[in-house]
């Protein structure tokens, strides 16, 4: 097997001709019925790809204005691999959270280009909080988690996300 080194700007190239494979002969076939989605089902079926938060202190801009409330979305294989060509990441392995936080986060109040820079700047309390919250909604989808009692061994559901820091 052939190992192909990639520099920082060849990462999208090299994704995106993995994700394209061979190319095909003439047409393509249309998918079979079983595999296209019913109108109705599609409607039932809407994958929520975006996620509000309000960060516990909030990000204070050059101008002193405090941004709490923001949006990040779910990440793709694309963002979990970017960052590992990244040279700061490879310098320093811990940078890897934000260069990622970086990537997902869409919106934080009324700043729309969220960039490493804006992460680096934040409180460590909202760092853990976006870590935390990156975690929940890409891991399996859903914020509960089976939980059993020490004290009476029962076992019941309850949702992580809680509406604020410290409410679970």
């Amino acid at each position: 097997m052939r190992r192909r080194t990639v520099t920082s700007g060849g990462l999208d190239e090299v994704l995106d001709s993995l994700a394209s494979g061979p190319p095909a002969a003439g047409e393509e076939a249309p998918a079979p019925a079983a595999a296209r989605p019913r109108e109705r089902d599609r409607d039932q079926q809407e994958l929520r790809t975006e996620f509000e938060f309000e960060l516990p202190r909030g990000y204070v801009d050059d101008e002193g204005q405090v941004h709490r409330h923001g949006s990040m979305r779910l990440a793709t294989a694309r963002d979990e691999l970017r960052p590992q060509i990244d040279l700061r990441v490879k310098e320093n392995p811990a940078y890897l959270s934000v260069v990622l936080l970086s990537q997902v986060i869409t919106q934080l109040g009324t700043i729309t280009d969220v960039h490493a820079g804006v992460v680096e700047r934040m409180y460590a309390t909202d760092v853990a909080f976006l870590q935390d919250f990156y975690r929940r909604i890409n891991s399996e989808g859903h914020t509960h988690a089976a939980v059993t009692c020490p004290l009476c061994h029962g076992s019941f559901e309850v949702d992580l996300s809680g509406g604020r820091l410290g409410e679970s």
